[in-house]
């Protein structure tokens, strides 16, 4: 058959010779092809399969051709792109062109393969002649045996087709690897934990090569919403860079790829509990006073540390939530004292290998979800979950009233000192509840003001009368207007001779700064008073008064500005105007997460240059389409281990809201040089920090399970160093916890750099248009080496 074959072509060969040859040719291309389909079809993804499959079957005609590359395409698109559906037209009409360009494209080759039948006949035949391109003859050859029954013209079109496959084999080759696995191994292979360091060094190059190809089909990086959205720093020479841009990138990324990170790990008296803000000894010696709590504030050492925390010994990953309430690890957190202490009173027992929290506290022995109750029923105008969602729960201890609030809708940021009652908020955050390590003392909380629907303090021990009543007008900052203090303390409801007087200048005290003392009533079941106060809606109290004590706070006084401020004894006014924050109470949980807030107006521009209430629904449609398309189903993560997410540059905090309906809570961080957006993300019913990453997070090691950062680290590095904060984020996150960050392509392939030296996994990177995107998963590996912080020394 194949001697009728090339006789067809070339009358004048017909020896036996030739016969004979032809036919151990095609026996040898025949096995080899064999084995080259076995072995391609392990190895290539599932449309290279297709591919494989169409060139084994009859050639069809060309619309099925057109049919099957779009359902190819569509197929892989809806697996892994961000929904560009969703997205504004101009933001995706240019991924559609490059798809109907490659379909269009594909189309045209075959027709023109076709039209030159002869030719690649031709070539093939020479190719048989000729040693060096032997697999050309036996892809033919294959091509001859599997259609021998067919007709001349069936057998000339699987020629053309066979012809056309060889003659782009390279071409072939390269987009296998470089399309399908820059897109599906990229994601695949990775997320399902690839090891190949070999791999993981090229994918970045792989994804910049075939941006243009390869990355309309299956979207990772929502490219579209991204355009649409960042425009902070827009450029000033259209489409085309710069060449000292071009080459001050090279420069810099040649200088990253030549860095060696030699991390090693602290050498500090709080070993694995390592807050490097708070446990500054130097510092701490060095105070004329402590009697307002200074020594238990922030004091950040000059150059922030670049060494790893310790791991504790028997280290285990942390329990799921909601089982994480109720029980830890022991040696997670293996701290006993507060056990021997306040066991009694149901904070905290040993039990074993592990620490259990039965719920209850100093002031709610019988548990916080009774407790949480006998709060409504005494003023159900609180409406637990509706009117109230965010609330500042001071003087936490373990936090189990803010842990049962999440039965009822609300969050609860909760705070405690890193003090004499050990390790608290760390017991807090590693069953999975929300807290800080964070003292009233002289300067403000990190908040902006008329932001919490609710302050609780339970027991807490705060003078809050002394010195002017400036830690209570701390709280009524920071509180919304019309919103309320629960304070269920000994003063409330015990008569010794010590509460009778705090009551009394409680009662004086808030008198003057027109609290209205709404409820006041006793648990028979825990036995203990809680006294409930409304902050006014108007200044009408404020002007009325005869002696102006406390002073209003002068009009230059920014009730929003917080980082590092000092406290004044001053009372700052409740906003009037309808277009004022805090003028009006939110919408009720949950219609206030995605509506826009009242007080934004057209007027104002936005972060990324629209009209401030176009540029929030943006945000949160962009981030929904990231997380529903991209976060919960293509970056390997096992979300039912994730129960502690910090968004570390949060914006309107879009990227929490998408998150809503998962068993998580998010800490939004809004960065002290970025726009002031905090409000924002309180007014929808979320809660966040404001923070400067050049310094240390006011957090205990391994409480996070995921860290968000966009665009955060290519901002930052301009001031700061970046291996800090690299070992900052080192800090924060639990092992086996992941890190996701979307930055520029040089931040990304330097971040990878430096957590693939940490030993930490990379799950996934991906690139388009110098933006990029990185998933890894810290790992519990520790350095050998140690580095003495003597700041750190006690």
């Amino acid at each position: 058959m194949a001697l009728g074959k090339y006789s067809r072509v070339d009358g004048r060969r017909s020896s036996a010779g030739y016969c004979s040859t032809v036919t151990i040719v095609v026996f040898v291309g025949l096995c080899l092809i064999g084995v080259w389909l076995m072995t391609s079809s392990s190895v290539v993804p599932e449309r290279n399969g297709e591919v494989a499959q169409e060139s084994k079957n009859e050639v069809k005609e060309q619309s099925e051709v057109r049919e099957q590359v779009s359902e190819t395409d569509n197929s892989n698109a809806r697996q892994f792109e961000d929904n560009p559906g969703d997205l504004p037209e101009d933001a995706t009409k240019g991924d559609s062109n490059v798809n109907s360009e490659d379909n269009s494209n594909l189309v045209e080759k075959q027709e023109e393969k076709s039209s030159e039948e002869t030719k690649t006949e031709d070539e093939g035949k020479k190719t048989e002649d000729e040693s060096t391109n032997t697999e050309n003859s036996e892809v033919n050859s294959e091509a001859t045996e599997n259609n021998k029954d067919s007709g001349e013209t069936s057998t000339k079109e699987s020629d053309s087709d066979e012809s056309e496959k060889k003659d782009e084999s390279d071409e072939s080759e390269k987009k296998s690897s470089n399309s399908d696995e820059t897109t599906d191994s990229n994601i695949e292979e990775k997320v399902e934990q690839s090891d190949n360091k070999e791999s993981d060094e090229t994918s970045s190059e792989k994804n910049t090569d075939d941006n243009v190809k390869d990355q309309s089909s299956n979207e990772v990086y929502p490219s579209g919403a991204q355009s649409e959205l960042l425009k902070e720093s827009t450029t000033q020479t259209g489409s085309f860079p710069t060449q000292a841009a071009e080459s001050k990138n090279e420069k810099e990324s040649q200088e990253s790829s030549k860095t060696e990170y030699n991390w090693k790990v602290c050498n500090v008296t709080a070993g694995p509990d390592f807050i490097p803000c708070l446990d500054n000894w130097k510092a701490i010696r060095s105070l004329h006073s402590t009697k307002h709590y200074e020594h238990r504030e922030r004091h950040c050492p000059e150059e922030p540390p670049t060494c790893l925390v310790s791991l504790p010994e028997g280290y285990k990953r942390s329990i799921e939530w909601p089982k994480s309430r109720e029980k830890i690890w022991y040696y997670n957190v293996p701290h006993t004292k507060l056990a021997e202490v306040k066991g009694h009173q149901n904070w905290v027992k040993v039990t074993g290998e592990y620490l259990t929290f039965p719920g209850g506290g100093t002031q709610f022995k019988h548990g916080a979800l009774h407790y949480i109750d006998f709060i409504q029923e005494t003023l159900p105008d609180i409406a637990w979950g509706k009117r109230t969602r965010v609330i500042l729960d001071v003087g936490c201890g373990v936090a189990s009233f803010g842990g049962f609030l999440f039965d009822r809708d609300v969050l609860a940021m909760s705070l405690a000192p890193k003090d004499e009652h050990e390790a608290q908020v760390q017991f807090a955050l590693e069953r999975g509840i929300p807290a800080i390590s964070a003292v009233m003392g002289t300067t403000r909380l990190p908040f902006p003001g008329r932001v919490f629907d609710v302050v609780h303090c339970a027991r807490c021990r705060v003078p809050w009368h002394i010195e002017g009543g400036k830690l209570l007008l701390e709280l009524n900052r920071v509180l919304r207007p019309g919103g309320y203090f629960v304070w269920s303390a000994t003063p409330v409801y015990q008569k010794l001779s010590e509460d009778v007087e705090i009551w009394n200048e409680m009662k004086a005290l808030t008198k003057k700064i027109c609290w209205e003392l709404v409820s006041i009533s006793k648990d028979q079941v825990n036995g203990v008073g809680v006294a409930i106060y409304k902050k006014p809606l108007s200044n009408e109290c404020y002007e009325g008064r005869s002696k102006n004590q406390p002073p209003l706070c002068q009009d230059s006084d920014d009730p929003n500005a917080a980082w590092y401020i000092k406290l004044q004894a001053c009372i700052h006014k409740v906003p009037v105007s309808s277009s004022e924050r805090g003028s009006q109470w939110p919408e009720k949980w949950p219609a206030r997460l995605t509506n826009v807030p009242y007080w934004l107006s057209s007027s104002q521009v936005g972060v990324y240059g629209k009209p401030a209430p176009e540029d929030f629904t943006a945000d949160y449609k962009h981030w929904k389409n990231v997380v529903s398309n991209s976060y919960l189903k293509g970056m390997g993560i096992q979300w039912s281990n994730v129960r502690n997410v910090m968004d570390m540059n949060s914006i309107y905090g879009g990227f929490a809201a998408a998150l809503k309906d998962l068993n998580i809570w998010v800490m939004n961080v809004v960065s002290i040089d970025s726009a002031d957006t905090l409000p924002i993300i309180f007014e929808r019913g979320l809660f966040g920090i404001y923070h400067d990453w050049c310094e240390s997070f006011s957090t205990y090691p391994r409480t996070y399970d995921l860290l968000h950062a966009d665009h955060l680290f290519s901002k930052v590095k301009k001031r700061c160093n970046l291996a800090a904060i690299v070992a900052e984020v080192d800090r924060i996150l639990r092992p086996e916890g992941n890190l996701i960050v979307r930055d520029t392509v040089e931040i990304i392939n330097e971040l990878e750099s430096m957590v693939k030296s940490m030993q930490w996994e990379v799950r996934l990177t991906y690139s388009k248009d110098n933006e990029g995107l990185l998933c890894v998963q810290k790992s519990k590996w520790r350095p050998k080496e140690t580095e003495t912080l003597k700041y750190a020394i006690a």
